[in-house]
């Protein structure tokens, strides 16, 4: 397979060394890290990350909350050991992540969700975790935004319309999956995308029965200014009730004003949105293809020769994560309501998670790549705009693992950007079959106004609280960046 691999020092961190800057970087926005090793590994000191007392630089990275902007950025079954082989076989073990491992501020978040009795579940799905940071709400697997009671929560992109702010929604994934429909719709079940699932499984929210809505139609409702990802399939389904029924969800979203776009090129070329003319991007039928070619883990995976990851020719073809991330924030940013009142932007790269549960190695390693690009985007953006609070997350844990030798289960052996071997191993189902989620807490990292309050260990709940609290606080200090301390939780 062919090297796609970028240098083991990304660029911002060389031009930062050559500058002299060795801790973190010195921008306007506050301190972003370097922390790659010093340098041969091999040698005393030299797999050392830090360069003196750390006090000055996390000092400088805590900014009171007081949020314009907001931008959650969610890899999908992003665990540690999903973030640990990206950075290995991208990287190597030395090297550091440009977008992922330059945020400032980390904690560890726990991710289980509820059953219908209140009980937890301690190895969650995407709809129940990604509902959690949506509305504050713990529900349970298989519910979009609504408690156990399946009763519908006002989600974080909703509450950010209506104190005035441009939203976003972008996505991998179909923009009915999961994670992008928790901040636009409230249903039952998560794969009711459609008219046809939701009369079908989600009867009482079916427009014909008096609902909101299938995902799709809701989303159409909702009307976030900028809605990107796959999808398209469903939008060739036909409302059943409602001023639009009979006519497919497409034409019912290019008669509501929708910029509907579906290529990398009409994408370039968009000029503005916003509430008279949102965008609305589908670039496949289903999930957008994935960056790397596959490399599946097999039950003799530990004894082939080390692989290296190709580009698909697929992936090529269409916007990249970083390149969507770059197109919203700046639609957002430059539109009358982000201008004056700020925007939430969530983005996702969701195919960590399906790339884990087929024991692709390179499918998912391609996908941990997509998302630092994204995270170099938004810091890019919030290093200038000092009033810009970043969240990095992941929804839930997942299988895979770095092991020493071949496992009982599957294994595949990468080569990575050191020149070293390393064997990842999936061990929760046979080949074949779906890899399962895990429950170990994970990562949570933040730059900006309010970022300290991902420090620690917290839950997927407080992500809306912070993320709330931090834009109310901007508003009541007459949209100061730096109002002073966290408003109080409303439950």
């Amino acid at each position: 397979m062919k090297n796609t691999r970028k240098p083991l020092v990304a660029a911002t961190a060389v031009a930062a060394l050559a500058c002299g800057v060795t801790t973190a970087y010195a921008f306007a926005g506050g301190p972003l890290l370097n922390r790659a090793a010093n340098g041969d590994v091999s040698v005393k000191g030299g797999a050392a990350r830090l360069d003196g007392d750390q006090t000055t630089t996390i000092d400088r990275a805590i900014k009171r909350s007081g949020a314009k902007n907001v931008i959650l950025i969610i890899g999908d079954g992003m665990g540690d050991s999903e973030i640990t082989i990206g950075r290995n076989y991208l990287v190597g073990a030395g090297g550091a992540l440009s977008g992922m491992d330059a945020l400032p501020l980390t904690g560890q978040m726990t991710h289980y969700s509820v059953a219908k009795d209140g009980k937890p579940d301690y190895a969650p799905d995407s709809a129940a975790t990604g509902s959690a940071w949506a509305t504050g709400v713990k529900t349970y697997d298989n519910a979009i935004s609504v408690d156990i009671k399946e009763k519908p929560y006002e989600t974080i992109l909703q509450y950010a319309k209506k104190t005035g702010r441009a939203t976003g929604d972008v996505t991998t994934s179909e923009i009915q999956d999961a994670t992008p429909a928790v901040q636009v719709a409230n249903v039952s079940l998560r794969k009711c995308y459609g008219p046809k699932a939701t009369t079908a499984n989600c009867p009482t929210f079916a427009k014909e029965k008096g609902g909101r809505g299938s995902i799709t139609e809701q989303l159409l409702d909702t009307r976030p200014d900028v809605t990107l990802g796959g999808g398209a399939a469903t939008f060739a389904e036909t409302a059943k009730a409602g001023k639009w029924a009979g006519k497919t969800l497409e034409a019912q979203a290019k008669e509501r004003g929708y910029n509907y776009v579906t290529n990398a090129a009409a994408l370039s070329r968009v000029k503005s949105a916003d509430q008279t003319t949102p965008l609305l991007g589908l670039f496949s039928a289903g999930n957008m293809p994935v960056k790397f070619n596959p490399l599946l883990a097999t039950a003799d995976g530990g004894t082939k020769p080390a692989q290296e990851c190709s580009v698909n020719a697929e992936w090529r073809k269409m916007p990249a994560l970083g390149t969507m991330t770059d197109k919203a924030i700046d639609l957002l940013s430059a539109s009358k309501s982000g201008r004056k009142n700020g925007f939430f932007l969530q983005v996702e790269s969701a195919s960590i998670d399906k790339k884990d549960h087929a024991a692709d190695a390179c499918g998912q390693i391609g996908e941990t790549d997509q998302i630092n690009d994204a995270i170099d985007t938004a810091l890019d953006f919030a290093k200038r705009d000092g009033k810009t609070l970043v969240i990095v997350t992941a929804d839930h844990a997942h299988t895979s693992q770095i092991v020493d030798e071949p496992t009982p289960g599957l294994t595949a052996k990468l080569l990575t950007g050191d020149g070293s071997e390393m064997l990842v191993a999936y061990g929760t189902s046979p080949f074949g079959g779906s890899q399962q989620h895990t429950g170990a807490q994970v990562r949570v990292a933040g730059y900006g106004p309010g970022a300290a309050n991902v420090v620690g260990l917290i839950d997927q709940t407080d992500l809306y609280f912070t993320m709330k609290d931090g834009m109310d606080a901007f508003q009541k200090r007459g949209k100061s960046a730096e109002a002073p301390g966290q408003a109080t939780k409303q439950h």
